[in-house]
């Protein structure tokens, strides 16, 4: 047996038997390219699966060996690569700049950081895995535009063709001239490799006159500045100071390139894998280095308590108790997955947990508070009374107790909602429920959240709570 089929055999032990199948597929049957940073979501659309199993898929996968995992800083404006990064540890910087938007991010874990997958050499070898042979027409599909672009397949070489004028591969310490005449256009110099860009503003009365033009890329050199200059003849003399080949390319800034930039579809982000359950499992201590602080602009937080556990240990034995109570993190631990969250952790009989978007949180809690019900109803008690609190907004990922944490407001005001709530009560905040998902999830369900305000310890103004019946 070799070993690419050892290692699916092995896989089949933890994923879905349909998903080890299309991965199996993908790797036997795909052109390189589809194996080169693969967007988890997409594929499982165009496979017919499931997203959460798809991505628990991709995870185990990459435990093995099969793929490998990929963090990569995007630009938002053009969707192109920034940084890849084998480890979301080394998404080090404060601020990154895209050369061909001539523009600086802060780099945030919504949707600044994919994660995407590439099949292993030792599963199977692809052209990307060296990326500087790669024609230039490929480096750009596979290497510089991220997977939320939604680039074309059948005609991606005759849409490229529309908008890049002139490209050449230059060796490390190589010159060349590129001749050519300038059209009437926003023309950009653009070297996708060392990330450096020379804007040309081509307007007015044609000339006949040769202007010359001396760029050099060396990754420190930006070429920001705006040339403005007639249509007519160019001579560009590239310099190639970099310790790789570059790839000097000639673009029109128009319709066609936007075109192509505007078709985007989802992919999956940072934020949405720091609350998988599957890869807190995996990952569990490898996630962000202790001084690392990284920013989400809005995560979902629920917390949870059980009412009264001192004295469910009183009236029942520790033994009855803590089995009845292992049997409750369990089921909360099983729900909170299904609904694409991750449990951050749990403090004594309580439990914190994030979700990537409220309506996940909102339908974890009612499965919760239905859940625990029913163990009631089966043991003819009422020993099980959860009370839970959801609330939503920015927070900062941090490494906190050898684990991968969260800090912020949002996190305080969530855990001090939840001791609002009294039994089998869900109180959520104004910003969980100003989501549209949120309120048509309670309104497909019937259910009018009731509303008040409350002063929360040290939090200055009031704040909207909602009880959900």
């Amino acid at each position: 047996m070799s070993e690419a089929q050892s290692l699916f055999e092995m896989l089949r032990q933890s994923v879905k038997p349909e998903i080890v199948d299309a991965f199996a597929r993908l790797v036997r049957d795909a052109p390189d390219r589809k194996l080169c940073r693969i967007n988890a979501l997409a594929f499982a659309a165009a496979e017919g699966l499931d997203e959460e199993d798809t991505i628990a898929g991709f995870l185990q996968a990459s435990r093995l060996g099969i793929f490998e995992l990929s963090w990569n800083v995007l630009c938002p404006g053009c969707g192109g690569v920034l940084d890849a990064n084998t480890s979301l540890k080394t998404v080090q910087a404060t601020e990154y700049t895209c050369a061909l938007c001539a523009a600086g991010y802060e780099p945030t874990l919504d949707e600044m950081v994919e994660v995407t997958f590439t099949v292993s050499p030792r599963v199977r070898h692809i052209g990307a895995h060296n990326p500087h042979e790669l024609p230039a027409i490929e480096y750009f599909r596979q290497m510089y535009w991220g997977s939320g672009i939604d680039l074309p397949e059948d005609d991606y070489e005759e849409k490229f063709d529309e908008f890049v004028i002139e490209t050449l591969e230059l060796p490390p310490g190589d010159k060349a001239v590129i001749s050519l005449q300038l059209p009437a256009e926003f023309v950009i110099v653009f070297e996708p490799v060392t990330h450096a860009a020379q804007f040309l503003d081509v307007k007015g009365e044609p000339t006949r006159e040769r202007r010359n033009l001396v760029l050099v890329f060396d990754r420190a050199h930006r070429h920001a500045e705006t040339l403005n200059l007639q249509p007519g003849p160019l001579r560009i003399q590239v310099e190639n100071h970099a310790e790789v080949r570059t790839l000097p390319s000639v673009c029109v800034a128009g319709e066609a390139l936007h075109e192509m930039l505007g078709r985007r579809r989802p992919f999956l982000t940072a934020k949405r894998l720091l609350s998988n359950q599957t890869f807190r499992d995996i990952y569990r201590t490898d996630t962000l280095d202790v001084d690392q602080r990284l920013k989400i602009t809005s995560l979902t937080f629920l917390f949870t308590d059980l009412r009264g556990s001192t004295e469910l240990y009183e009236r029942v034995g520790d033994l009855a108790a803590f089995d009845l109570v292992r049997t409750h993190f369990r089921v909360l631990n099983e729900i909170v997955a299904a609904e694409a969250g991750a449990i951050v952790k749990t403090i004594g009989d309580a439990v914190m947990a994030t979700f990537p978007t409220p309506d996940r949180a909102v339908a974890a809690a009612m499965r919760m508070r239905d859940a625990m019900r029913e163990l009631n109803e089966e043991r003819g008690s009422e020993d099980l009374l959860l009370k839970i609190g959801i609330h939503e907004g920015p927070c900062i990922a941090v490494n906190l107790n050898e684990r991968q944490d969260y800090f912020g407001q949002t996190v305080n005001i969530a855990s001090r909602v939840q001791h609002l709530a009294t039994s089998r009560e869900i109180f959520a905040t104004g910003s969980v429920l100003e989501d549209p998902r949120a309120s048509n999830l309670l309104s497909d369900r019937g259910l009018s959240p009731m509303p008040h305000s409350v002063t929360l310890r040290g939090i200055a103004n009031e704040i909207s709570i909602f009880a959900i019946p």
